[in-house]
């Protein structure tokens, strides 16, 4: 039977404001507990195998072996104490659908949940999850964009909005950002620059950029790659 594992008297809240559960301790389940717990957070990681919460036996703040799909061991391990759950469960979507609806009932955690393929994040959407990740999926797209050369980190936001870091085409280079119009021009911003051998800083409208630099560039997605491509 699990053990309320984080209540220490009567009345005490039980879940820290800075802590996660973290349900399925696999390989994104078990790389996002130890980063969280590697940032100082407390952590509260479930799995069903006991070789995996073995394995993660005093690397996190708490690990217990449990079948987190019933409602009634969720409790008991103060789940719905929490303000925020992952569930990292991916390869067994029963469990991941039912794990998630249990979670849902409680009203409190702000769920993040894995999803290993469209119908399967169609099915937590529709439950009710407000972040669906599909880590292969986004790596895969994030990576086709490295891919190509020019840009060199790639991160996207919703409605299409996008920051890459890349280096200035000559259009950016050797006048004051504030006279080039590039926002005006190409519907993009400019918003730092690392210098070889310095680190990152904001850029102003008085910041002169050179082909050598880093820059990180916002904007829409196709605007900022169009921008990224220039000669």
């Amino acid at each position: 039977m699990a053990k309320n594992i984080f209540s220490t008297r009567t009345g005490d809240r039980i879940a820290q404001a800075n802590s996660v559960a973290v349900l399925g301790l696999g390989r994104f389940g078990g790389a996002l507990a130890l980063e969280l717990e590697a940032q100082g957070t407390e952590v509260l990681g479930i799995d069903a195998d006991e070789d995996t919460v073995q394995s993660f036996n005093g690397r996190l703040t708490h690990v217990v072996r449990a079948d987190s799909t019933k409602e009634e061991v969720l409790r008991q391990l103060s789940v719905h104490e929490f303000d925020r759950a992952v569930v990292g469960i991916g390869s067994d979507i029963e469990a991941s659908i039912l794990t998630t609806s249990r979670l849902l009932t409680f009203k409190r955690p702000q769920i993040w949940a894995k999803a290993i393929s469209e119908p399967h994040a169609e099915i937590l959407g529709q439950l009710g999850v407000e972040h669906v990740i599909r880590p292969e999926h986004d790596m895969g797209r994030r990576v086709a964009h490295l891919v190509l050369g020019s840009i060199l980190d790639y991160v996207e936001f919703e409605d299409n909005f996008v920051m890459i870091r890349t280096r200035p085409p000559a259009v950016a280079t050797d006048r004051p950002l504030g006279v080039l119009q590039l926002r005006d021009k190409y519907g993009i911003t400019i918003v730092a620059v690392k210098r070889s051998g310095n680190a990152w800083e904001h850029t102003t409208a008085q910041t002169i950029l050179d082909g050598d630099d880093q820059i990180i560039v916002q904007g829409t997605k196709p605007q900022a790659e169009t921008f990224s491509k220039l000669p």
